[in-house]
């Protein structure tokens, strides 16, 4: 049997109104994409692109959108992420865009990757904090930042340095 390779593409949803991301879902975001890459693809690109596109995580709270695409067509996925131009959810359309974050062989690189990206927002917050109480609130969250190892079956740690070799 043949393993497909994927590529996941980490994405954050960039909107001037913040209740928008609110009200998004991931139907949405999936044809907002598929739209776009037959725009600027035609017919072909969206062929390619749709034998394993998905939306694979959606958080509406923090705009975070994991999209999923077989390896040998993700630079047309890539390519077509900034001519997302809003988002249709529940008869409304919302103006955003699509900014790609980072382009990973799993999931667990995205999860790393997205994990050291807010750790860095938080400490630009840290930075522009005002008074004392939101400096602690942000030095918790900050500190709260991580990801669990998963014990392996022999109770070792597994060392994973996340490069894909493919």
């Amino acid at each position: 049997m043949v393993r497909f390779k994927n590529r996941y593409v980490l994405c954050e949803v960039v909107s001037e109104d913040p209740r928008c991301r609110q009200c998004i879902e991931d139907r949405a975001v999936g044809l907002a994409v598929r739209e776009a890459i037959g725009r600027v693809h035609g017919d072909y690109g969206l062929a390619c692109c749709s034998i394993s596109f998905t939306v694979k995580y959606l958080n509406a709270y923090t705009g975070t959108v994991l999209l999923r695409c077989r390896k040998d067509f993700y630079r047309l996925l890539c390519s077509a992420l900034p001519f997302v131009r809003q988002l249709e959810s529940r008869a409304q359309r919302y103006p955003c865009s699509l900014n790609t974050l980072h382009v990973g062989g799993t999931i667990r690189t995205c999860q790393k990757f997205l994990i050291q990206y807010n750790r860095r927002q938080l400490l630009m917050l840290l930075q522009n904090c005002t008074n004392e109480e939101e400096r602690r609130c942000v030095q918790k969250s900050l500190l709260s930042c991580s990801l669990t190892e998963e014990q392996s079956q022999s109770g070792d740690e597994e060392d994973d340095d996340g490069i894909e070799t493919d």
